[in-house]
């Protein structure tokens, strides 16, 4: 059983124009990653913040890298992630508070000072998307099905604008509304089923799309119909350990396997 913690689930055929079964009537997107570049953006952000504390704290200490990103932090709340990669060094610190400054050496401190970054990340260098993803976007759209863009972030609104496709979005459930309503975040599956509830579908009728292990562990966890990974760092094997149906380096591939 791959990964250990998944029940064995049997094939989901998935056959239709889209490359999904054809019960779906919903396609549930992750932004950062899935939908925009900006992935490479909080990697950087998120490398900043954390080597800066760990020379700090732990001299001598290994650097955050690529395989910490993947396995702590992608997808996740901000202070899920600094909780979660912490205890990974063994580390704990006070929780703070929200606001905390971005020097204080609490976990919401490291979160502002991520967040700091990001945003000085996204002014210099704006926001990039995935073309075969954006094609994808709209082939869903000229389908009838409906959308939605699931994602940790608390800018989602500001990056799904500055990206050009929000006339493409029928729902957006981020980390704003995730804090308004009480939503617990990834790999718990609450921000994907509040997103299909706000679409009126059953989960079962939905797929979710998602390049981090969180988010696919959170669409299985849902019971949602199809849940299709997205490779971009080369972890398809981990992808489909959490419970991916299916693993892609873009979504658009799923349109050139129905051509």
């Amino acid at each position: 059983m791959p990964g250990g913690s998944h029940r064995y689930r049997p094939p989901v055929p998935a056959r239709g124009p889209l490359g999904l079964p054809d019960s779906i009537r919903a396609c549930l997107f992750d932004l950062d990653g899935v939908l925009t570049r900006t992935a490479t953006v909080h990697m950087a952000a998120w490398k900043r913040t954390f080597d800066s504390f760990l020379h700090d704290h732990e001299p001598g200490a290994p650097e955050f890298s690529q395989l910490d990103y993947n396995r702590f932090v992608d997808g996740k709340p901000r202070a899920d992630g600094v909780r979660d990669f912490l205890a990974s060094r063994g580390i704990t610190l006070a929780e703070g508070a929200p606001g905390d400054r971005a020097d204080a050496a609490t976990v919401q401190g490291i979160a502002t000072r991520k967040n700091q970054l990001v945003l000085e990340e996204l002014a210099m260098h704006g926001v990039e998307v995935y073309p075969g993803s954006v094609e994808y976007l709209r082939a869903v759209q000229a389908a009838g099905l409906a959308t939605a863009v699931v994602t940790a972030s608390a800018n989602g609104e500001q990056v799904i604008a500055a990206a050009g496709f929000a006339d493409l979005i029928d729902v957006r459930v981020d980390g704003v509304v995730a804090a308004r309503e009480g939503l617990r975040g990834k790999p718990l599956p609450d921000t994907f089923l509040a997103a299909a509830r706000t679409l009126a579908v059953e989960p079962a009728a939905a797929a979710v799309f998602e390049d981090a292990l969180a988010g696919v562990a959170a669409g299985r966890a849902g019971n949602f119909g199809y849940v299709v990974g997205v490779d971009r760092v080369g972890h398809a094997d981990e992808l489909a350990a959490a419970g991916a149906d299916i693993v892609v380096e873009d979504p658009a591939e799923l349109l050139q396997e129905r051509a």
